[in-house]
């Protein structure tokens, strides 16, 4: 054998021995994880994000915050609600449709660009979840819901509020939000929380299946269509009255034009 070949053959030798080695060396699963695991990790990175954004409205446990009352009658006053018992579903809503965390306790939170991403939300819902029992982010199937019985349905529990085609609309008191940018999680999440001034539906007043079903109508109505021509924005009879109030002014000045022609003749 010549000594270029005995060379090579040492080479691969010494090659096969490290690669046995490193086998030898590596964790039966062949995936090292750091101490604690991924579940620690995003409850640690939860508390942290609730205590610098959250905590001095809702106590750092969650258990609320409350400051003397200003009407000097020695009441109190509640800075921000506590979150023990609520779950996931409703931090989850509250984040992702950036309602949350608000510049002043009292004012009405209104949807915007969420203040974290989605990872970042993710771990402040498990923190705020660990603060008791409550319900857990749903999950719809509107696929499965019926639109005819959905329009029903919403006309019944919610157009008295955010029109017939979810174009949203004032109240007393509040802006109603439109609908065409809410996802079937966050329109699940806001029939059983009710956020703000809307009222709460448990499955007792709306059922999952029902749910399912105003989920459809609303998916659908993002869409409408305008076979009669001019949608006027799609927000209900009010832009309808304004038109015919603006085409009946010109068609009564026009025939009082007639008239007046005729009785000066």
């Amino acid at each position: 054998m010549s000594g270029r070949r005995k060379a090579l053959v040492g080479a691969i030798l010494l090659g096969g021995l490290a690669l046995a080695a490193l086998a030898e060396a590596e964790p039966p699963s062949g995936i090292t994880h750091a101490p604690g695991g991924s579940k620690e990790q995003q409850m640690q990175l939860g508390a942290s994000l609730f205590a610098a954004n959250c905590a001095s409205c809702h106590g750092f446990r969650g258990e609320g915050v409350l400051t003397p009352s200003e009407s000097g009658v020695g009441g109190i006053n509640g800075q921000g609600p506590s979150l023990v018992g609520v779950g996931e579903l409703a931090p989850d809503f509250y984040l992702r449709t950036g309602r949350m965390p608000l510049g002043h306790a009292g004012e009405e939170p209104e949807r915007q660009r969420p203040f974290f991403n989605s990872h970042e939300i993710e771990a402040i819902t498990a923190y705020v979840g660990s603060f008791g029992g409550g319900p857990k982010v749903p999950e719809p199937q509107p696929d499965y819901g019926s639109l005819s019985e959905g329009m029903s349905l919403f006309t019944e529990h919610c157009a008295g509020c955010h029109q017939i085609v979810g174009e949203g609309g004032y109240v007393t008191g509040a802006k109603v939000p439109v609908l065409g940018h809410a996802t079937p999680t966050e329109i699940a999440e806001a029939v059983r929380i009710g956020p703000f001034l809307m009222p709460k539906f448990p499955p007792s007043q709306i059922s999952d299946a029902d749910l399912n079903k105003i989920i459809a109508y609303i998916n659908r109505s993002k869409h409408p269509e305008d076979p009669g021509g001019w949608g006027i924005g799609h927000i209900g009879p009010v832009p309808e009255g304004m038109v015919a109030w603006f085409v009946a002014v010109f068609v009564l000045a026009g025939l009082c034009a007639v008239i007046g022609r005729r009785l000066s003749s």
